[in-house]
Protein backbone atom coordinates (compact mmCIF):
# COMPACT_ATOMS: atom_id res chain seq x y z
CA UNK A 1 0.00 0.00 0.00
CA UNK A 2 1.10 3.69 -0.80
CA UNK A 3 0.86 6.24 1.39
CA UNK A 4 2.32 9.56 0.28
CA UNK A 5 5.07 8.63 -1.80
CA UNK A 6 6.01 5.50 1.02
CA UNK A 7 5.63 2.03 0.98
CA UNK A 8 3.30 1.17 3.87
CA UNK A 9 3.74 -2.37 5.19
CA UNK A 10 1.17 -3.58 7.02
CA UNK A 11 1.74 -6.66 9.33
CA UNK A 12 -0.33 -8.84 11.86
CA UNK A 13 -0.28 -12.01 13.32
CA UNK A 14 -2.15 -14.50 11.55
CA UNK A 15 -5.19 -15.63 13.08
CA UNK A 16 -4.39 -20.00 13.87
CA UNK A 17 -0.79 -19.28 14.64
CA UNK A 18 -1.43 -16.63 17.42
CA UNK A 19 -4.23 -19.50 18.64
CA UNK A 20 -2.21 -22.26 18.38
CA UNK A 21 0.90 -21.17 19.11
CA UNK A 22 0.66 -18.53 21.57
CA UNK A 23 -3.02 -18.48 23.28
CA UNK A 24 -3.38 -22.18 23.84
CA UNK A 25 0.13 -22.72 25.06
CA UNK A 26 0.11 -20.21 27.52
CA UNK A 27 -3.72 -20.59 28.92
CA UNK A 28 -2.61 -24.25 28.96
CA UNK A 29 0.30 -23.31 31.34
CA UNK A 30 -1.62 -21.03 33.41
CA UNK A 31 -4.45 -23.68 33.66
CA UNK A 32 -7.21 -21.91 32.33
CA UNK A 33 -7.27 -23.73 28.78
CA UNK A 34 -10.95 -23.49 27.24
CA UNK A 35 -12.03 -23.00 23.64
CA UNK A 36 -14.07 -19.46 24.79
CA UNK A 37 -10.64 -18.31 26.92
CA UNK A 38 -8.88 -18.82 23.19
CA UNK A 39 -11.16 -17.18 21.18
CA UNK A 40 -11.88 -14.13 23.67
CA UNK A 41 -8.00 -13.26 23.80
CA UNK A 42 -7.96 -13.65 20.00
CA UNK A 43 -10.74 -11.54 19.92
CA UNK A 44 -9.12 -8.98 22.28
CA UNK A 45 -5.76 -8.80 20.09
CA UNK A 46 -8.04 -7.88 17.04
CA UNK A 47 -9.83 -4.99 18.99
CA UNK A 48 -6.91 -4.07 20.88
CA UNK A 49 -4.03 -3.87 17.92
CA UNK A 50 -5.95 -4.69 14.90
CA UNK A 51 -3.93 -8.36 15.39
CA UNK A 52 -0.56 -6.56 15.84
CA UNK A 53 -0.31 -4.18 13.36
CA UNK A 54 0.48 -1.82 15.97
CA UNK A 55 2.89 -1.91 19.12
CA UNK A 56 2.08 0.94 20.82
CA UNK A 57 -0.74 3.70 20.88
CA UNK A 58 0.65 6.85 22.02
CA UNK A 59 -2.34 8.54 22.58
CA UNK A 60 -3.04 6.02 25.29
CA UNK A 61 -0.17 4.06 26.12
CA UNK A 62 -1.29 1.11 25.60
CA UNK A 63 1.41 -1.52 24.74
CA UNK A 64 1.76 -4.68 22.88
CA UNK A 65 -1.26 -6.34 20.79
CA UNK A 66 -3.90 -6.13 23.93
CA UNK A 67 -2.70 -2.68 24.81
CA UNK A 68 -2.01 -2.73 28.53
CA UNK A 69 -0.46 0.62 29.83
CA UNK A 70 2.59 0.09 31.97
CA UNK A 71 0.16 1.43 34.69
CA UNK A 72 -2.38 -1.67 34.51
CA UNK A 73 0.98 -3.80 33.99
CA UNK A 74 2.42 -2.62 37.48
CA UNK A 75 -1.39 -2.73 39.29
CA UNK A 76 -2.05 -6.49 37.86
CA UNK A 77 1.28 -7.55 39.40
CA UNK A 78 0.91 -5.66 42.55
CA UNK A 79 -2.66 -5.71 43.45
CA UNK A 80 -3.57 -9.32 41.66
CA UNK A 81 -0.91 -11.39 41.36
CA UNK A 82 1.11 -11.11 44.58
CA UNK A 83 -2.08 -12.90 45.57
CA UNK A 84 -1.31 -15.84 43.99
CA UNK A 85 1.90 -16.12 44.38
CA UNK A 86 2.18 -19.94 42.15
CA UNK A 87 0.37 -17.86 39.48
CA UNK A 88 2.58 -15.14 39.76
CA UNK A 89 5.84 -17.47 39.46
CA UNK A 90 3.79 -19.58 35.94
CA UNK A 91 3.52 -15.36 34.77
CA UNK A 92 6.90 -14.48 35.73
CA UNK A 93 8.23 -17.49 33.95
CA UNK A 94 7.19 -16.54 30.69
CA UNK A 95 8.97 -13.37 31.01
CA UNK A 96 12.68 -13.26 29.32
CA UNK A 97 15.22 -13.50 32.16
CA UNK A 98 17.49 -10.78 31.44
CA UNK A 99 14.78 -8.02 30.04
CA UNK A 100 12.29 -8.43 32.28
CA UNK A 101 14.69 -7.20 35.09
CA UNK A 102 15.76 -4.16 32.73
CA UNK A 103 12.38 -3.14 31.25
CA UNK A 104 9.43 -5.01 32.02
CA UNK A 105 6.76 -3.15 30.16
CA UNK A 106 8.97 -3.59 27.07
CA UNK A 107 7.76 -7.76 27.69
CA UNK A 108 4.04 -6.18 27.06
CA UNK A 109 5.55 -5.17 23.29
CA UNK A 110 7.82 -7.96 22.45
CA UNK A 111 7.19 -11.38 23.91
CA UNK A 112 3.51 -12.52 22.85
CA UNK A 113 3.47 -15.21 25.70
CA UNK A 114 4.27 -12.50 28.53
CA UNK A 115 1.39 -10.44 26.86
CA UNK A 116 -1.26 -12.63 26.34
CA UNK A 117 -0.37 -14.31 30.45
CA UNK A 118 -0.98 -10.50 31.33
CA UNK A 119 -3.88 -10.15 29.34
CA UNK A 120 -5.70 -13.01 30.68
CA UNK A 121 -4.65 -11.91 34.39
CA UNK A 122 -7.24 -9.06 33.43
CA UNK A 123 -10.02 -11.69 32.74
CA UNK A 124 -8.99 -13.64 35.70
CA UNK A 125 -9.18 -11.04 38.04
CA UNK A 126 -12.88 -10.00 36.72
CA UNK A 127 -13.43 -14.15 37.50
CA UNK A 128 -15.65 -14.63 34.16
CA UNK A 129 -16.85 -17.77 33.42
CA UNK A 130 -15.38 -19.48 30.29
CA UNK A 131 -16.13 -23.24 30.67
CA UNK A 132 -19.18 -22.42 29.05
CA UNK A 133 -19.15 -21.74 25.22
CA UNK A 134 -20.34 -18.41 24.13
CA UNK A 135 -21.17 -16.67 20.50
CA UNK A 136 -19.63 -13.29 19.24
CA UNK A 137 -21.61 -11.30 21.36
CA UNK A 138 -21.15 -12.90 24.70
CA UNK A 139 -17.36 -12.61 23.76
CA UNK A 140 -17.85 -8.72 22.88
CA UNK A 141 -19.99 -8.61 26.11
CA UNK A 142 -16.73 -10.10 28.18
CA UNK A 143 -14.40 -8.10 26.70
CA UNK A 144 -16.86 -4.52 27.16
CA UNK A 145 -17.54 -5.00 30.34
CA UNK A 146 -13.81 -6.66 31.99
CA UNK A 147 -11.08 -6.02 29.47
CA UNK A 148 -9.75 -2.85 31.75
CA UNK A 149 -6.14 -2.40 30.18
CA UNK A 150 -5.81 1.02 31.65
CA UNK A 151 -6.01 2.70 28.40
CA UNK A 152 -9.39 4.53 29.37
CA UNK A 153 -10.82 3.60 26.12
CA UNK A 154 -14.12 3.23 25.68
CA UNK A 155 -15.44 0.08 24.65
CA UNK A 156 -18.34 -1.26 22.50
CA UNK A 157 -19.56 -4.71 22.10
CA UNK A 158 -20.60 -3.82 18.47
CA UNK A 159 -16.87 -2.91 17.35
CA UNK A 160 -15.68 -6.20 18.92
CA UNK A 161 -18.12 -8.05 16.75
CA UNK A 162 -17.44 -6.38 13.82
CA UNK A 163 -13.75 -6.81 14.29
CA UNK A 164 -14.02 -10.17 15.08
CA UNK A 165 -15.48 -11.33 11.99
CA UNK A 166 -13.36 -8.86 9.80
CA UNK A 167 -10.13 -10.08 11.28
CA UNK A 168 -11.15 -13.33 12.47
CA UNK A 169 -13.02 -15.30 11.17
CA UNK A 170 -12.53 -13.51 7.14
CA UNK A 171 -8.55 -14.56 7.99
CA UNK A 172 -9.85 -18.26 9.50
CA UNK A 173 -11.79 -18.78 5.40
CA UNK A 174 -8.23 -17.70 3.82
CA UNK A 175 -5.91 -20.91 2.42
CA UNK A 176 -3.12 -21.98 4.84
CA UNK A 177 0.30 -21.74 2.70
Amino acid sequence: MTKMGRIEVVMGIAVQELRELVIKPCLQLLNDDSDTAESLLLGTAAQESLLGQHCFCQKTNGLGIYRITAEKHLELWDQYLVQFPELASLQRGMASQQQFLKNPHNELITNLSYSTGMAWMIYRRAGIDTQKPLEFAGLASLWAAYFDNGTGCPRHADDFVQTYRNLILDDSKKLVA
